[in-house]
């Protein structure tokens, strides 16, 4: 008997979605301290977390289920958002509640329509469904062509799905009101993903999925609030559709501790306000010092993170893409950057950090800029 028979046919083949690695591996791989590590590629939330969630990690009980319902967790987003909680559904991560979102809408052969570059999981799932996969490309400044897209759902059979990011993965840019109203429009179930909505100016479109019957807000924990680890992602879903959500979901997620812990981190407020101060000041910070540099060229962003264009006489036109001669040099150095390839093969993906750690990426950018990227780097510390 060959085991492999048994396998959906979609999957044969196909690699998994593949998230950065860890700094410890990063450390071990590169033969580095892990001290000497400074992880910039994850878009995760490095600052402090507050008091209040050091206490509810401590206190929480690993031995019970957590409630099924959400009951405490589904209340606090609730009054951190404005809406009735029978909208709300949380799940291990936004990614979680993305998978669901597909089990619910798309079946082979359904169409998906996604703008890349974009957040990889759109895609990826879509291969794991066995879906009409569309790509509707980005403009060269990250914006949506919207004409492309309306053209897109018109022509694509059975279409099913379009997923919006905004602000966008992995530039940072935002879609205007005006063009999230007319995709918003269009007759297809919209995603508007808003993992990092709460570092932008920009309005969310939670009351939107609130009032309409064909848009999901997805949002995280991850970001902002700073609780990657913890795994704790939700979705605001119209009336029509919610119920659908709960038939699918894993019986008991969130787990207790995340519960607990997330619960504790949205009643902190302040925290929160001044997490986002900290972020979008090391942000534009960054982005100052980069266009200092003068070969550094950052994509305005309104989330955690900034997409920078290497211009470097040094590093374009060799046989490796720009992007890719900067981040190994970065890497060897004990920085950790976030390379794309493909369309993005000049750029680099870096992280905002605490002010020490982006202290010390200038210092590797500045050496790196003076004396190429074949320098035997001294890692930072």
């Amino acid at each position: 008997m060959n085991v492999n028979d048994f396998v959906v046919p979609q999957l044969h083949g196909m690699r998994g979605y593949i998230p950065t690695p860890t700094a410890g591996q990063m450390a071990q791989k590169l033969g580095l301290p892990l001290s000497a590590m400074i992880k910039l590629d994850a878009n995760e939330n490095v600052m402090p977390p507050s008091r209040v969630v050091l206490d509810a990690m401590a206190s929480t009980p690993p031995n019970l289920y957590p409630d099924p319902d959400q009951n405490l967790l589904r209340d606090a987003l609730s009054n951190y958002l404005g809406v009735d909680r029978k909208h709300i559904l949380c799940a291990n991560g936004g990614d979680e509640i993305l998978h669901l979102i597909f089990r619910i809408f798309v079946g082979p052969g359904d169409g998906v329509i996604d703008c890349p570059p974009t957040f990889g999981v759109y895609a990826h799932e879509a291969a794991q469904a066995h879906a009409n996969y569309v790509a509707v490309p980005r403009r060269a400044d990250f914006s949506i062509d919207v004409d492309a897209v309306e053209a897109a759902v018109r022509n694509t059979p059975r279409a099913k799905v379009l997923f919006v990011t905004n602000p966008n993965n992995p530039d940072g840019s935002v879609t205007s009101p005006a063009d999230l109203s007319r995709l918003m429009a269009l007759p297809i179930m919209v995603v508007v993903d808003e993992a990092y909505i709460e570092l932008s100016s920009q309005p969310n479109v939670v009351q939107h999925a609130v009032a309409s019957d064909n848009v999901i807000v997805v949002r995280t924990l991850s970001k902002l609030v700073g609780l990657a680890g913890m795994r704790v992602g939700y979705g605001v879903f119209p009336a029509n559709i919610v119920g659908f959500v709960w038939g699918v979901k894993p019986y008991f997620a969130p787990s207790a501790p995340s519960q607990h812990v997330a619960v504790a981190a949205l009643s902190d407020r302040a925290h929160i306000d001044a997490t986002k101060r900290a972020i979008v000041a090391e942000r534009n910070r960054l982005c100052e010092t980069l266009d200092e540099l003068g070969w550094l060229t950052p994509v305005p962003s309104e989330t955690n993170f900034v997409l920078c264009k290497v211009t470097h006489p040094g590093m374009v036109g060799q046989p490796k893409p720009a992007g890719a001669l900067l981040h190994g040099a970065l890497e060897q150095r004990g920085i950790l950057t976030r390379f794309f390839g493909g369309v993005l093969g000049d750029y680099v993906r870096i992280s905002i950090g605490r002010p020490d750690q982006m202290d010390a990426l200038v210092a590797a950018l500045k050496d790196i800029g003076a004396h190429g990227t074949n320098l035997t780097p001294q890692p930072a510390i």
